[in-house]
């Protein structure tokens, strides 16, 4: 197979939250997600991240494991908790100072620091002032962004303001199934909006840093989630329900980050339905103002749609047990409806397995918004990993399933899809939200009964082989 680009970005990816630990040290105060994940029944057997894989504590040994891996570059996020404890006001030094050594150690290795703002662990303190439906979060989220920017900015070239809106967004406040555990589709369209707003103020700030010399000129952008939608069959109903599906989970939320407004039909809907979001002067102003240098995408999995009568289906539990078969269909009721392809493979936790979504979502990122450059700040798979009895970890689906998407990604580039950076999520094993940490998706293997200890699986092995090739081994 032909090479990718000389200076592609080989990556993996972390978030604080699921692999630092250190909850409650050096200053840091609790998260949304500290104190969610302590209620009962909200985690898979009540997991939480007080100690995750004790990231903060062994960075260097993950930092060497990752230079030896070959890695060109480390996508990690910075925990807002642990840089303002109040969510604003005074720095927390010992924060400041855990990230700058985290940045040199990368340096260090010659591995470009990918930086996101928001892997979604609000201080517990502004979520207790009205968390992301308190507008005055827009300027905070500056504010905080500003800090990152001064402290960190002369050595990270890559910033991402949000990850994944959608997620944190919708099952936050439209399903509860996420802090702050609201179930009202009205306060999470206007939460969207909020957001959007203060991912503009933020890339403003970074511009205006950069303009005045103040920081190194790098690039900023935002990592949406990526779930391109296919009809079940050709039938016009299911057609039309792919199309109120992409309009709800793709263009809602990729709209205004790279355009500066909202898709029309979506949004008279919504106004019509519960005068929401609630625009003010100057609002779009300000998302038009504010351009991404990028965008991420975060792809694991495609959906196919139905159509779902007025009567139909609505939410349903996520599966987080890993027991296939589990998830039910979910949708909204007179628009769509998500189903199952006998065609397609499945994961444990009943996600779809299909390369070629990706190759497709990208087409259409490249259709709906010209030629905006793209970094994949996710895939992979979340899997239950074997440990052959020589005390290998042989997860060949791992490799498969990247090796797959990676030939797809071959294909966008070389048909001009300006792709030029691919993360792998994960570097290492870590705490997968409401699904602990049975659900494996790292290079790296923790032991949580032999003190935290690393071990390579054999996919470690292969894409070390793959980013020393540039590609070529695929």
């Amino acid at each position: 197979m032909k090479n990718f680009p000389n200076d592609f970005l080989w990556g993996a990816a972390t978030a604080a939250y699921q692999v630092e630990g250190a909850y409650q040290q050096d200053g840091k105060s609790l998260s949304i997600w500290d104190i969610y994940s302590h209620l009962p029944g909200t985690t898979y057997q009540g997991t939480n991240g007080d100690q995750a894989v004790d990231h903060y504590h062994r960075y260097q040994e993950d930092v060497r494991l990752m230079a030896e891996m070959g890695l060109k570059s480390y996508r990690f996020s910075i925990s807002w908790p642990r840089i303002f404890p109040n969510g604003q006001g005074e720095v927390n030094p010992k924060g400041i100072e855990f990230y700058s050594r985290l940045i040199d150690e990368l340096l260090k290795y010659n591995i470009t620091p990918v930086a996101t703002l928001y892997h979604w662990d609000l201080p517990q303190a502004l979520q207790e002032r009205g968390g992301w439906e308190n507008r005055e979060l827009i300027e905070l989220f500056a504010q905080y962004a500003k800090t990152c920017f001064e402290h960190f900015g002369d050595r990270v070239p890559y910033w991402i303001t949000f990850n994944e809106t959608i997620n944190f967004i919708m099952l936050g406040y439209r399903d509860g199934l996420h802090p702050p555990g609201v179930k009202d589709e009205k306060r999470a369209v206007e939460v969207s909006h909020i957001v959007n707003l203060a991912h503009a103020q933020a890339v403003l700030e970074y511009r205006r840093l950069c303009r005045e010399d103040r920081i190194a000129a790098g690039k900023i952008g935002i990592a949406h989630v990526l779930l391109p939608g296919f009809p079940i069959t050709e039938k016009p109903d299911d057609i039309e329900a792919c199309g109120w599906y992409e309009e709800m989970d793709f263009h809602w939320f990729y709209d205004p980050s790279v355009q500066g407004c909202y898709p029309e039909r979506l949004l008279k809907y919504y106004q019509n339905r519960f005068q929401a979001p609630t625009l003010r002067d100057g609002d779009l102003a300000l998302l038009q103002s504010a351009p991404n240098d990028f965008i991420g995408i975060n792809y694991y999995q495609s959906t196919f749609l139905a159509h779902n009568p007025s009567d139909g289906v609505g939410s349903a539990a996520i599966n987080v047990s890993g027991e296939k078969g589990t998830q039910k269909e979910s949708g909204i009721p007179g628009l769509f409806k998500r189903v199952f392809n006998p065609n397609v493979h499945y994961t444990p936790w009943d996600w779809s397995i299909y390369p070629e979504g990706l190759y497709e979502g990208m087409k259409r990122i490249r259709n709906r918004y010209g030629a905006i450059l793209i970094m994949i700040t996710e895939n992979g798979l979340g899997d239950k990993d074997p440990i052959s009895a020589t005390g290998e970890i042989l997860d060949m689906p791992r490799i498969d399933y990247l090796r797959e998407h990676l030939r797809w990604c071959r294909r966008a580039i070389d048909e001009g899809i300006p792709l030029f950076g691919y993360f792998v999520w994960s570097f290492i094993d870590l705490l997968s939200w409401l699904n602990g940490y049975q659900k494996q998706y790292g290079f790296v293997y923790v032991d949580h009964q032999d003190g935290l200890n690393r071990r390579k699986k054999q996919s470690y092995f292969w894409y070390q082989q793959v980013i020393k090739s540039n590609g070529a081994t695929l």
